[in-house]
């Protein structure tokens, strides 16, 4: 039998805890499954929590100081945790910013949005201005920042296998001017080829489908069990359920079935992309002419 892989708890301070969850319910005598019982978390959840790939929840804090007798140990110490991994995502995506760089496959369903790792730093600023427009440019920029920054995934060695099923009136909606959009949509249909990820739309004309509930996501990894995340406006849930894990999974592939083949996607990207440098070139045209009158 290979031996155990120990968390590098000197890695980041959510590893740091992790490798300490693990030696003091090792300590305690207590599987996994022992140590979960209660708490309303799954055994996944936990297992991931002790290799440093998520930080640890208030409740789950609350429970394991209770189980482990740790006298408030973890309580004190998961918002430090919760500090280190948010680094200008919401708190809500903290967890799931730090997952993807270890996920062996990404699958989004988009059906307002760009998903956040294709999306361009313009696009990215017009919606977090959208939603947070009390917020300063300093506090907008360092959002942006972290948003477009998470496609260094892409250059990894062995970066995960992307798949994007988008809804066709996300590459309708104009976000931005026209030049904008079509700079984006290159970009997108860039980013797709040269990382050989798959993307596809469901058309408008289609009636009804699965997810049309709104933004999900699938993570595989190669030595965890697979998860779930779902988003609405201002909350995000990670779900590790097996069962559940296993409804979402099989209603992506549903989705799949629905949705335009790749290469009619991407042609519909590129298609757009030209429409919308066509208006921009028109809407300066016009201006021109009301310019010389």
């Amino acid at each position: 039998m290979p031996s155990r892989k120990d968390p590098d708890a000197s890695a980041n301070v959510p590893s740091f805890y992790g490798a300490e969850l693990r030696y003091k319910r090792e300590a305690a005598g207590l599987t996994l499954e022992q140590l979960a019982e209660g708490s309303f978390r799954g055994v996944p959840f936990l297992s991931q929590i002790e290799r440093g790939e998520r930080r640890m929840p208030l409740d789950l804090a609350r429970h394991v100081d209770e189980r482990l007798q740790t006298d408030g140990f973890f309580q004190r110490r998961c918002e430090d945790a919760r500090r280190a991994k948010q680094s200008g995502h919401a708190e809500y995506f903290a967890d799931v910013a730090e997952m993807e760089q270890y996920a062996e496959s990404i699958e989004d369903w988009a059906p307002m949005l760009v998903p956040g790792l294709l999306q361009t730093a313009p696009y990215a600023r017009a919606l977090i201005r959208a939603a947070m427009p009390r917020a300063t440019d300093d506090d907008v920029e360092v959002k942006v920042s972290a948003r477009v920054e998470r496609a260094v995934l892409f250059e990894a060695e062995n970066p995960p296998a992307f798949w994007a099923i988008l809804d066709e009136s996300v590459i309708r909606r104009r976000v931005l001017p026209p030049r904008g959009m079509a700079e984006l949509l290159t970009h997108i249909a860039q980013v797709v080829r040269a990382t050989r990820s798959i993307l596809q739309i469901v058309p408008e004309t289609t009636a009804a489908h699965p997810f049309m509930m709104g933004m999900t996501r699938v993570m595989t990894f190669t030595d965890a069990p697979p998860v779930v995340y779902t988003e609405s406006l201002h909350s995000g849930q990670l779900i590790d359920f097996p069962a559940l894990v296993k409804q979402y999974r099989e209603s992506y592939d549903l989705l799949r079935a629905v949705a335009l083949p790749p290469e009619a996607s991407l042609a519909m990207i590129d298609a757009a992309a030209e429409d919308y440098r066509n208006g921009d070139q028109q809407h300066r045209l016009e201006l021109g002419m009301l310019a010389q009158k």
